[in-house]
């Protein structure tokens, strides 16, 4: 997600629903969009709660995997293929930026790498670092033969709506760095913004209950609720350190806080998997 993409701010002439699901889609997937408008990411950068309405698409995709009867490396591998055929790279993009930005010793040049094309060695590193965890997380959602696959696609998907939801959170509660992509969207909400995209966020851990020994409430299944957690866990972190080290929220910040809330997700459904 870098500082040069150029959106147009307009509302197009409304803010509806309807619009603003087709500019996240658009905005945060590669999947087409026909027709799409101004009014679209007008209507969607004023409705951070679609975000995890995205996430539980994109989750749906890339959880079907576990379901298919292959072997755990094949299912490991369709899930990585899923989520970046379905996102892109745009948001890695912005975690590249950001551990460029992150390795500069002051401010100033902290925002000058975000502006930089180019990836540098910390962005490399952060790159490398996260995919690898990413596929580790993978691999131990498909190998344990004791979980169950629908349980490992529930976990996928909360841990993509809770990725989202992260974002969401940057968005209602952050400040803008500086102008650009990130003020576009974070200047036009605020805390209340929060609170529906986390109802809407909230489904993807209730259903048939998970079964544990330690009388935790039914309907609540808890791996995913770890999952769906660490997404925002993440996004608050970076809320606090991006105050020091940029000022403020940006775009980068935004698709950085995706693709970290997302590797670190899988970790914590398959922990809490363990643990109960």
């Amino acid at each position: 997600m870098t500082e040069s993409d150029d959106f147009d701010s307009s509302d197009g002439g409304g803010a509806s629903a309807v619009h603003a699901v087709r500019g996240a889609v658009a905005f945060l997937t590669r999947i087409p969009v026909p027709g799409r408008s101004e009014a679209d990411f007008g209507a969607f950068r004023r409705s951070p709660w679609t975000m995890p309405v995205v996430g539980a698409l994109v989750g749906a995709v890339a959880g079907a995997g576990f379901l298919l009867p292959f072997p755990w490396p094949t299912v490991a591998a369709i899930y990585l293929l899923a989520i970046y055929l379905s996102t892109g790279v745009t948001h890695a993009d912005g975690l590249a930026d950001l551990g460029d930005a992150i390795a500069a010793h002051d401010p100033e040049r902290r925002r000058e790498a975000l502006r930089d094309a180019g990836v540098g060695v910390g962005g490399a590193l952060a790159l490398v670092v996260t995919l690898f965890v990413l596929a580790l997380g993978a691999v131990g959602l498909a190998s344990p033969p004791s979980m169950r696959p629908l349980d490992a696609a529930r976990i996928v998907l909360a841990a993509e709506v809770g990725a989202k939801l992260g974002m969401a959170l940057l968005v209602a509660l952050g400040t803008a760095a500086h102008e650009g992509l990130g003020s576009q969207l974070v200047d036009v909400s605020d805390a209340r913004a929060l609170i529906p995209a986390a109802l809407l966020a909230s489904p993807v851990v209730l259903g048939p209950s998970f079964q544990v020994a330690t009388g935790l409430p039914l309907g609540v299944h808890i791996p995913a609720l770890a999952a769906l957690l660490a997404g925002p866990a993440v996004a608050v972190v970076l809320l606090v350190r991006t105050r020091s080290w940029l000022g403020g929220v940006s775009g980068d910040v935004i698709g950085a806080a995706n693709e970290l809330g997302r590797a670190l997700a899988l970790h914590a459904g398959v922990i809490a998997w363990a643990i109960a």
